[in-house]
Parts: structure tokens; C-alpha cells; sequence
């Protein structure tokens, strides 16, 4: 496929076809292509009203960016482009019915309301006020024209309506709530004694046979996938950097414009810190009065300042260079003549007011000391210049090579290689699925091309082949004899355990105790709630999953842990307590409200559904 695109991308009716794309964009825009050939076609039709293919690609694309930005690293081929559409689809079928359900029952929006809305919605104002241009801006981030918008919002809002309204009127039983409350808030009573692996190791002996036969019985387990030997280009700021060449003119140069920075420069601040309440803004008044009538800082930071520590010295925090404060603090004091105080300054800590006590500055290092520093700074600096650019050329050459040598050389960039990739992908790069997906496609895998070039990182790009392929095979016993043998040991001595727990909980039944037994003694654990990690989930779940006790009867069980089985004697269950005026009670019941509410909108949702008539086109 790579090499029919790359035979006929220079035909002259290939250059035609785009010569007209890009006039139709740049005079009419994208609309010229989605829809400019044939009107308005539609993907479907739902109860006679259209949806046009134009509104689902638009949703399709905002969909798609969606899923992208959910991305720890954003990548275009990770995407499932038909599961999308198809989702999308649906959605847009799901709307159209309850938009005509709303309509059916009289709910609409006027023009004025809609515009009412928009103008009271924080993300559209600017100081408390609407603001036009903002408005148009995020709606135009959102890939939609305005009047796209205040449609959406009409439809949003009559849905919503109902929604709300079904939503809200679920109602739960006060004995319900109450009963699950009881369950919930339940304890348990019950003595264990643990049984490790090792009680029964006498019992466990695997034989080469059995090796054989679970070899034998279990063959797709033992199957190698198929996997690659690949070789690959990765371009990365830190490989330039190591290519850069920086001359000592250069370096004196680059030496000289960091001068200033090199200075380092530290200021002596105090600071009185104020608690961010109701308040503050009254105290810090008094403070700034006090301070213009001739009272000393010290003193008042000592009177006022809510950080005792530096309070005690005045509000002194000594001598500190960029980077030691807040943002906001670091901002303020560097802005200071000395002996002037700031303005309010808002942090997380509270509200400060910072007075600048003293500057020093240290001597610039000489050039000898920081050479090396400073050529590795500049080289990076040069080498983010180069990246986009050397990123073209490498994914031009590549697309063009039938190897990876040409553009290496080319380039001054080396080939490295990873072994055994599989599908599920290998070692970095190659843990980057949108480049294993590409490894293993026909045209890389098959026909022997270049990848692209793939962004596996924010500042690494990597191009790869193929250069060996191996078949999915059977791997042979002696490979595998170890694994089965550690599998089966550990599951005979699961069984023998089992059988074990088993003996001991029949012979306890029948009356006897751990000590006639030969076996260790009973731990108790009083009034146990359902999330105690002391004993572990496992055994708490084995608790609560046995009945309840008759009398003055014990119920037996037994669960595997990670230290071996153990066996539980369930004494006793506790009624869990219930205030049904408290906020528990309240909070559970809306909780259960709300639920109910929303499985009768989904109940209502479907009803709707499987009554409409859809044609998908």
C-alpha cells in the first residue's frame, strides 16, 4: 500500500486533485469538502428527521480530540477510528430521540432564553460581566460556529428538563435505607489459626510424567508469539545536543548574556502573614494605617503575623535567592526597592504583606569554572532549534529509504537494535503501541518499509524496520519443565491445604479442639467490621460470607491466603447501628434516591429507543 502511495503521490492527476483540495479550502474551508458535493447528505434518520454526515464528522473530529487529550502522551494511532464513529453515531441517534421527545411535550427554549444562559455562564465573563469576545473564542476552541452552540444548548437544556425531572422523583423506603445501614455497619465475632504450605510439604511430590502430561494438556499456554527483531533510528534533543559543536567564541559569547544571571542575587525579606478569612482584609487594612503612621514592621509582625517562627524575629526569613518562595511571593519581593513594602500578596499560606531588608549579590564565576555547564546549555539550546528541523528530514529520508543506513549516515545519527518485540510490544522504544502497531502492520512487516516516524515522547521520535521475523512456535519442554513443576507444586500444595482445612473443620464439628488436634492456638478478633485490613480482604469476605450462628454454636470455614489456609470459627454477629437522624441515614438515602432516579431515566431513555425508527444510511 506504502508503495502505491509513494508510485502515484508524483503523478500529475495527483497534483491536480490536490491543486483543487487546497483552492476549495482556502475560498470556501473545510465545508467545501464535507459537504459541498452532494447538499446535505445524512448518516441516518431518526423518526423522519435527518442526521447530516456534516454534524456527525464535526462530532466525530471533537470526539476524537477528546480521547486524545485524555492521553498521557497523545497519539493519533492509538485511536480506534471505527469503534469512534460508531459511538458517536449512537450518541448523536440518542440525542435526536430525546430532543423529539422534549419537543412532543412542549418544552422549548426561546432565543432570549438561550441568550440569557450563555450570558450568565462563568467561562463566557470577564469580572463578573459577560464578555463577547470570550464567548466567541472558547466557542470556536470547541471546533463549533456560534449559532452551532446556542442550537446545542437548546437541545441540552429541554433534555436536561426532563431528565431532572424523572431523575429527582426517585424514592426509597426508609426500612430500606435503615436494612442497609444494618448490614453495613455489621461486626463479627470469630477466632482463626493459620495453616502455612510447609504443614503439608511432606504430602506434595510432582512427578516427570505429570510434568509431561500437564506439558501436553496445556500446549497454548506454552506457545511463543510471534515477535520481531527490529532496527531503529531515535532522534531525540539530547542525541543533537551530543552532535552540536559549540566554539569557544560561542561559549564567550553565551558566557557574557548569562553574566547577569550568573550573579546570583539573594534578598532578605520579612513578611507578616495574615489568615485568608472574613477578616483579613479588615487586619490588613490596620496593618498598612499602622505602618503609614511611622509604626515599626518588626513590631506589628510580631502583634500580627500568624507564622510564630519568623514573628519571634520580627517576620525576618533571612537571605534567599529565586526559587525558594511561592510564585506569587517570589514575584512581589523581587519587584521591592529596599526597605519598601508590598501590597497584599495572596499565597496558599494566607495573605502577606513582605518588606524587603537587604540585597547581595555574588561575584560571576570565571568562564573556566562553568565551561562545561554552559557549552551543555547552549548545545541543548541549539539543538531544540535543529529538532523540528532534522525531524523532517529524517522522516523524509525514511519514508524514501529502503534502510536505515542512508538516512543514519546522512544524518549523523545511529541505528540501534532491540530484540524480541512482540505485539504487545518490548523494551523502550518499543513500549510505545502507535509504533509496535506500525512494526507490525503489512507494509513494515511484509514488504519490508520504514515505519514512520513516530513521536514515542515529548522529546523523542523514532523511526524503525524489520529486521527479523520469527514465528509463533511451541516452546519445548525442557524450556518450560521448571515453570510447570513450581505450578504444580503450588497447586497440590493448594489441594493438600484444602483437604486439610477441611479434616480440621469436620473434626472441630464433631467436637474436638486445636489443642487434641496437635495444631496451633486460636487468635480472637471481637467486633470486626467488614473493612478491618488487619487479617486481609480475603478473610474479612470469608467472615461476612457465613451464616449466621445458632446459639451458642460455632459456624467453621476456611479461605487460602497468601501464607498459607486459614480456618475461621464465626462466634457471634453484631446488628450494625442505626440513627436514622443523623447524616449517615440522610446521606445513604439520598444516595439510593438518586440511583433509583437515574436507573428510571435509563429505563425512560430505552423505552424511547426501542420505539424510535432509525435508518442508518
Amino acid at each position: 500500500m506504502l508503495q502505491d502511495i509513494r508510485d502515484n503521490a508524483q503523478g500529475t492527476i495527483a497534483k491536480v486533485i490536490i491543486g483543487l483540495l487546497i483552492v476549495s479550502l482556502s475560498i470556501w474551508g473545510m465545508d467545501a469538502i464535507v459537504g459541498g458535493f452532494s447538499g446535505e447528505p445524512e448518516v441516518a434518520t431518526v423518526n423522519g428527521d435527518d442526521i447530516t454526515e456534516r454534524e456527525f464528522l464535526r462530532v466525530v473530529q471533537i470526539e476524537s480530540q477528546r480521547r486524545l487529550s485524555q492521553m498521557d502522551n497523545p497519539d493519533p494511532s492509538l485511536l480506534d477510528e471505527d469503534q469512534i464513529r460508531q459511538d458517536v453515531l449512537e450518541s448523536l441517534i440518542q440525542e435526536k430521540v430525546l430532543t423529539q421527545d422534549a419537543g412532543n411535550q412542549g418544552l422549548e427554549l426561546s432565543g432570549q432564553d438561550i441568550d440569557s444562559l450563555i450570558t450568565q455562564m462563568p467561562q463566557f465573563q470577564v469580572d463578573g460581566s459577560f464578555n463577547r469576545d470570550r464567548f466567541v473564542a472558547t466557542v470556536r476552541n470547541m471546533g463549533m460556529g456560534v449559532g452551532e452552540f446556542r442550537e446545542t444548548m437548546r437541545k441540552q437544556y429541554v433534555v436536561n428538563q426532563i431528565r431532572a425531572g424523572i431523575a429527582q422523583s426517585g424514592i426509597v423506603a426508609k426500612e430500606h435505607v435503615a436494612q442497609l445501614l444494618r448490614i453495613q455497619n455489621q461486626t463479627r465475632d470469630f477466632r482463626m489459626v493459620t495453616l502455612a504450605e510447609d504443614t503439608v510439604s511432606d504430602q506434595v511430590e510432582v512427578t516427570e510424567a505429570e510434568i509431561e502430561a500437564y506439558y501436553q494438556n496445556n500446549q497454548d499456554a506454552f506457545q511463543q508469539s510471534e515477535r520481531v527483531d527490529a532496527q531503529y533510528i531515535a532522534l531525540s534533543r539530547e542525541t543533537l545536543a551530543e552532535m552540536v559543536d559549540v566554539s569557544d567564541d560561542e561559549l564567550r559569547d553565551y558566557y557574557q548574556e548569562r553574566s547577569s544571571e550568573l550573579a546570583r542575587e539573594e534578598r532578605r525579606a520579612a513578611h507578616i502573614l495574615i489568615e485568608d478569612g472574613e477578616d483579613a482584609e479588615e487586619t490588613i487594612s490596620t496593618i498598612q494605617e499602622r505602618l503609614s503612621a511611622g509604626e515599626d514592621f518588626s513590631e506589628l509582625a510580631e502583634e500580627y503575623s500568624v507564622d510564630t517562627v519568623s514573628a519571634e524575629e520580627g517576620g525576618d526569613l533571612g537571605f534567599a535567592g529565586r526559587g525558594v518562595y511561592d510564585e506569587a511571593f517570589e514575584e512581589a519581593l523581587f519587584q521591592l526597592e529596599k526597605g519598601e513594602v508590598s501590597e497584599p500578596v495572596s499565597t496558599s499560606f494566607g495573605i502577606h504583606l513582605i518588606k524587603l531588608l537587604d540585597v547581595q549579590k555574588s561575584e560571576v564565576p570565571p568562564l573556566e569554572e562553568l565551561e562545561d555547564e554552559l557549552r551543555r546549555e547552549l548545545a541543548r539550546s541549539k539543538a531544540e532549534e535543529r529538532f523540528a528541523e532534522v525531524r523532517t528530514e529524517l522522516a523524509d529520508l525514511a519514508y524514501a529509504a529502503d534502510d536505515l543506513d542512508g538516512p543514519a549516515q546522512d544524518l549523523g545519527l545511529e541505528v540501534r537494535e532491540k530484540s524480541n518485540i512482540t505485539r504487545d510490544g518490548g523494551e523502550a522504544p518499543f513500549d510505545h503501541q502507535g509504533l509496535v502497531r506500525q512494526l507490525f502492520s503489512e507494509d513494515v512487516l511484509q514488504d519490508g518499509f520504514n515505519t514512520e516516524l513516530i513521536d514515542v515522547g515529548d522529546n523523542m521520535s523514532v523511526v524503525a524496520r524489520v529486521a527479523h521475523y520469527q514465528e509463533a512456535q511451541q516452546q519445548p519442554l525442557d524450556e518450560v519443565s521448571d515453570e510447570i513443576r513450581a505450578a504444580l507444586t503450588r497447586q497440590k500444595t493448594r489441594e493438600a491445604l484444602d483437604q486439610r482445612a477441611e479434616a480440621i473443620i469436620s473434626e472441630l464439628e464433631s467436637g474436638k479442639d486445636l489443642q487434641e488436634m496437635g495444631i496451633g492456638e486460636w487468635q480472637s478478633y471481637d467486633d470486626q467490621p467488614r473493612n478491618n485490613p488487619t487479617v486481609g480482604g480475603a478473610v474479612m469476605s470469608r467472615v461476612f460470607s457465613l451464616q449466621r450462628p445458632e446459639g451458642d454454636e460455632e459456624v467453621y470455614g476456611s479461605v487460602m491466603s497468601d501464607n498459607g489456609v486459614a480456618i475461621i470459627a464465626l462466634e457471634a454477629v453484631n446488628e450494625g447501628n442505626v440513627n436514622r437522624e443523623g447524616a449517615e441515614f440522610s446521606q445513604l438515602r439520598t444516595f439510593l434516591a438518586s440511583l433509583e432516579g437515574q436507573r428510571e431515566y435509563q429505563a425512560y431513555q430505552q423505552y424511547l429507543r426501542e420505539r424510535a425508527e432509525v435508518e442508518r444510511q
